[in-house]
């Protein structure tokens, strides 16, 4: 078998392996780990090996893979264009990357990259881009240097020359944390010509922009003291038919209570192309950060989000409090603090106990987070004697119980 000169260098290059066959023998975490990617390239991938991992085999039961239950034994390379070891057994790693030097297939050896015919770069995705680092067989320089350049791009700390095109994109920007927004969701920021932003999403990345990106703030377009609806709709469509690309930057998801249909439609109905980006909800988030789970084994099998924009007995209200009242599971209100009363009367006069456990959560995810505990009955002449404000998420059910202070978020 051939060896390698500790001079000499790899030669990188990009593998078409649809319906081509590829070996692996081993079933193992390493093999876990690579047959992913094996199976979006639409490889032929039979898998040798007397056992495999749960994830190994459902990839075999959903028909991604073909596992032969068994050892490996020559011939087993038979036809293949390329083949990876990645048992745990030295002697068989070496007898098949013997019979890839015979048959003239490029194998790669898990255990000892520098002893196969192949080595496998550290290798990560961004918008259509493939980037593989290799570093001599050093896995943890290629993987930092991997890491160092997918965020850098995905931040627009390294320039990507791709334009996205005139549009608007809807963003959600999560809870409100920087680093909480996807990373779809950064990169097409990175790549705005203009920023309508909320109020109430991820301030901080306003200051990564470049300088030239236009950021409008939409509670400051004057149509009053909040921007109207009509008013931000008619921003989005302006500049994107300028042949800007426009990011409509939003807090938490743009569909839950956040109005993002009504400027889809408004896209739409402009003939302005628009692209959606889910965020991290707040409803679920902000909780999560406070160390309540909406949902516990045993403790709640449902979760209602409810908008607490207008009071229970206003007539533009479409919940049934009586009804929501009834369920003993988690109901997580936003947008309710400055009228928590009377929910919380509402709840009680449906029949919840009035020592159900709630949970207010000021500003989750941000330096300013405040958590305060009480009950039903108690809650909202709290929030006032605690100086609570809103935005504000309210969770009420047995798991605004369950909390520990030593999860709550760390920042």
């Amino acid at each position: 078998m051939l060896s390698r000169m500790a001079s000499e260098q790899h030669y990188l290059a990009g593998l078409d392996l649809a319906g081509r066959r590829v070996v692996v023998v081993g079933g193992g975490t390493v093999a876990q780990r690579r047959l992913p990617r094996l199976v979006r390239s639409g490889a032929v991938i039979e898998v040798v090996s007397p056992e495999v991992t749960p994830s190994v085999q459902a990839m075999a039961d959903a028909g991604e893979i073909t596992w032969h239950h068994r050892p490996y034994r020559v011939g087993d390379l038979a036809g293949a264009w390329y083949v990876l070891c990645c048992t745990s057994v030295t002697e068989v790693n070496v007898a098949v990357a013997e019979e890839a030097e015979r048959v003239r297939v490029f194998c790669v050896r898990a255990d000892a990259g520098s002893e196969g015919s192949a080595v496998t770069p550290a290798s990560g995705e961004y918008d259509g881009l493939l980037v593989g680092v290799l570093a001599g067989g050093e896995h943890q320089r290629s993987a930092a240097i991997r890491d160092g350049l997918l965020d850098a791009l995905r931040e627009g700390r390294i320039a990507d020359q791709a334009r996205e095109p005139a549009g608007v994109a809807l963003v959600g920007g999560g809870p409100g944390d920087p680093e909480l927004i996807t990373v779809r969701g950064r990169r097409l920021l990175a790549r705005a010509d203009v920023v309508v932003a909320d109020r109430l999403g991820p301030r901080d990345l306003l200051d990564e922009l470049a300088p030239n990106v236009l950021v409008i703030d939409a509670a400051k377009i004057p149509y009053g003291r909040a921007a109207s609806q009509d008013a931000i709709n008619d921003a989005l469509v302006t500049h994107a038919r300028a042949g800007k690309f426009v990011v409509r930057l939003k807090g938490g998801d743009p569909y839950v209570f956040g109005r993002g249909f009504e400027e889809v439609i408004a896209c739409a109905e402009a003939g302005v192309p628009v692209t959606v980006v889910p965020g991290v909800t707040s409803a679920f988030a902000v909780p999560a950060v406070a160390g309540v789970p909406v949902t516990h084994r045993g403790v709640a099998h449902e979760v209602v989000v409810v908008s607490g924009h207008v009071g229970p007995d206003h007539p533009a209200s479409l919940t049934d409090w009586s009804a929501l009242a009834r369920l003993s599971g988690t109901i997580v209100l936003m947008m309710g603090v400055d009228k928590l009363d009377q929910f919380a009367s509402a709840l009680i006069a449906g029949g919840r106990p009035k020592t159900t456990p709630v949970a207010v959560v000021q500003e989750g995810t941000t330096h300013a987070q405040r958590v305060l505990h009480s009950t039903l009955e108690e809650v909202a002449a709290a929030v006032v004697a605690e100086g609570i404000r809103p935005p504000a998420v309210t969770v009420f059910g047995p798991v605004a119980g369950l909390c520990s202070p030593k999860s709550e978020y760390a920042h």
